[in-house]
């Protein structure tokens, strides 16, 4: 019988082991040379410690796939081989593009041998890398131990966005150390976010060359890291060095080389742990449970509603934290309910999860939607519609008397009097006239 018990526990661990391995989802990771497993096993060690189950092959393997049947491979894809030429197999950038649209995330390491196709990537996605052979520079704000070009830069944590969901806590982190290719955005789409830009003293150049044209990107517009949330929630972040994530850098020593405090570890580990996370969607996903909306004071949902009906509104939210569903504590969750335009706009009530509203129905009937458009950085787009119908009041349900037809009311009824006391004068003095007549 122990045996027997003992053989069910290691078959649930196992079971448990399994499910973790898999709970992150299949990565596919995409290196130019073997060696990264070696010089970035730090960040590699914390995805598979996290239940990522990742598959390593080169960029120009024969084999790469990311569709086969139609269905995706993988669900996370992460590229560490910014010199490549071209990829290998069926993934070229319209095949990363395709996993993007169908919801697949993508993370993306460049350097100053950016290659075409992760130039061309980029560009799909809103995101302008520099030439080959450029460098972000900063002349004023590089780490001690940089070999004189003023390319190892240190980059202010206060410079990241302010969203604690993708950064984690930046009074938390360590000024950061980046050495790689500079970006820009561009500045008519919407969705791509500016999640670490370089100093007002940085430029985009080629260090080894004198500089005779305006520099790709100047100042805050030169940005290290960004990323992009699509319409369909699929995540892509763009890190202008590889090296950013490597053990070297995750391990070194921090000094501004023109003063400052000295920092015994560099934050790039805790941004990058923030950022993976953030991509991989272990945080910031929400959900909608149960809706439901009734008359206040009721506990069904009506097939219809009449105008000026009193109504309670409610919907369960959730989001993601360490692998398991809790309810959101966001506190500024909005209900709109929409006739073609918005009739009503109200932040709604929380409470375990729950969100509610209590409100009036306007004086106007017709085909209505209860909608919950949420939109925030860092979080993904939650949106909720519910259809139902007012109907207007019926006969039974008008006022008798309306207190804007008091004029009207009363001319009436004056009315009546004046034609009875017309009727009683006429008839008297007629009945007088005759009596005199006959006299």
């Amino acid at each position: 019988m122990a045996a027997t018990a003992m053989k069910l526990a290691g078959f649930l661990a196992f079971c448990s082991l399994f499910a973790a391995t898999y709970a992150a989802g299949k990565t596919l990771v995409l290196v130019h040379n073997w060696s990264i497993r070696e010089t970035h096993s730090i960040f590699f060690r914390s995805l598979r410690d996290r239940g990522f189950d990742l598959t390593f092959k080169t960029a120009d393997d024969s084999s790469l796939a990311l569709v086969k049947y139609g269905e995706f491979l993988y669900d996370h894809l992460v590229i560490f081989a910014p010199s490549v030429e071209e990829f290998g197999g069926s993934i070229d950038v319209a095949a990363i593009t395709n996993f993007i649209d169908g919801g697949g995330n993508v993370l993306v390491a460049a350097s100053s041998a950016v290659g075409e196709p992760i130039r061309e990537l980029g560009s799909e996605c809103g995101v302008e890398f520099d030439e080959e052979k450029t460098a972000v520079i900063d002349h004023l704000n590089y780490d001690t131990s940089d070999q004189g070009k003023h390319t190892l830069i240190v980059a202010d944590p206060d410079n990241l966005i302010d969203s604690d969901m993708i950064v984690g806590k930046k009074r938390n982190v360590s000024p950061l150390l980046f050495r790689g290719v500079g970006m820009t955005a561009d500045s008519d789409n919407p969705l791509v976010l500016n999640v670490l830009h370089a100093s007002s003293t940085a430029y985009s150049f080629n260090p080894d060359k004198t500089i005779d044209d305006y520099p790709h990107a100047v100042g805050k517009n030169t940005l290290l890291i960004s990323a992009l949330q699509a319409r369909n929630n699929a995540r892509v972040v763009f890190i202008g060095s590889l090296e950013f994530f490597s053990d070297e850098f995750f391990t070194a020593e921090v000094q501004n080389a023109n003063g400052g405090s000295k920092f015994s570890r560099s934050g790039n580990q805790d941004l990058a742990t923030s950022l993976s996370q953030w991509v991989f969607k272990e945080k910031g996903v929400l959900r909608v449970g149960k809706v439901s909306h009734t008359r206040q004071g009721e506990n069904n949902t009506p097939q219809a509603y009449t105008v000026m009906e009193n109504v309670h509104y409610t919907i369960h939210i959730e989001q993601i934290k360490e692998g398991k569903w809790v309810p959101f504590d966001g506190t500024d969750v909005q209900l709109e309910l929409v006739r073609i335009d918005p009739f009503v706009r109200t932040t709604m009530k929380r409470k375990n999860g729950v969100f509610s509203a209590k409100f009036k129905l306007p004086d106007v009937y017709g085909v209505y939607q209860f909608r919950v458009d949420y939109r925030r950085i860092g979080f993904t787009h939650l949106f909720s519609t519910t259809q139902m119908s007012v109907h207007p009041l019926q006969h039974t349900q008008y006022a008798r008397f309306i207190p804007a037809a008091f004029p009207y009311y009363t001319s009436s009824f004056s009315m009546m009097v004046g034609v009875f006391v017309f009727s009683l004068v006429f008839l008297h003095f007629r009945e007088e006239n005759k009596e005199k007549k006959d006299q």
